[in-house]
């Protein structure tokens, strides 16, 4: 077995290297941004996929990583880890029906609620000690789902009928086109802006550029959040006005 995750500001990396740490500590864990990440699936039957839903969908980055690796997908058995600030419905479901598309065995998932990544909209904010709370839960989710696993019960959360209804009309059928195309929303206050790159460093569609110490997109943006939550000035923004909190795992742990 090896996890694969795709994360923005570090929640699904970390549901996955823990979940592969509890089921055996030579477990490991690859972003599908590592060079490493193809030959790793490819030696493996079980993989444990964890990502961050966007409107009880998959984001648009790895949406194209699945289909651009489509013939790596056939007879793995796949468990799916879900990571969400509040709701996905199906966040498991979605992901696991789009791999069968490609031949892959669903054999679980997991939801897991954790900190919003989502830094400039106030909508989901938590004070500190709540996330570390929510965090906390996360853990001990993981670790009776790793056990169950081990036993041959494997959660199910967000397979099936219920669920997939859930997901649809809680959001996608109103927010689901947004995670379809790479977005051109992404926007820079020059006079915060000092040019460190950070953000073009991080970024995983290479989206970011600096020419002459000021960012140029590229309208590739795919909502992970990492630029924004990053930004030692707090100079990005992409659905709201303005940072309201920068959210990354570190903040939370411990």
């Amino acid at each position: 077995m090896i996890g694969i995750y795709f994360s923005g500001t570090g929640n699904s990396r970390y549901a996955a290297e823990l979940f592969c740490k509890e089921y055996d500590k030579g477990v490991k864990a690859f972003s599908i941004e590592d060079d490493n990440v193809i030959q790793a699936i490819k030696n493996e039957e079980m993989l444990v996929f964890a990502y961050p839903v966007q409107y009880s969908t998959v984001p648009k980055i790895l949406r194209d990583f699945i289909i651009e690796n489509k013939e790596l997908w056939k007879n793995k058995k796949v468990f799916i880890i879900a990571t969400m600030g509040l709701f996905s419905g199906d966040g498991a479901g979605i992901l696991g029906r789009f791999l069968q598309q490609y031949g892959a065995e669903i054999i679980g998932g997991l939801h897991l609620k954790m900190p919003d990544s989502i830094g400039d909209e106030k909508v989901l904010k938590r004070p500190l000690e709540k996330n570390k709370e929510l965090v906390k839960k996360a853990e001990q989710k993981i670790c009776k789902s790793v056990q169950l696993l081990q036993s041959g019960r494997p959660t199910k959360e967000g397979i099936g009928i219920l669920y997939r209804m859930a997901g649809f009309f809680g959001q996608r059928l109103y927010f689901g086109h947004k995670t379809k195309h790479y977005l051109d929303k992404l926007r820079v206050d020059e006079s915060k802006c000092i040019g460190c790159g950070k953000c073009e460093k991080l970024c995983p569609m290479n989206n970011i550029k600096l020419v002459d110490k000021k960012v140029v997109q590229n309208n590739q943006c795919t909502m992970c959040y990492r630029c924004i939550n990053n930004c030692p000035k707090q100079a990005m923004t992409l659905l709201g006005k303005k940072v309201v909190e920068q959210s990354v795992i570190d903040k939370y742990l411990g």
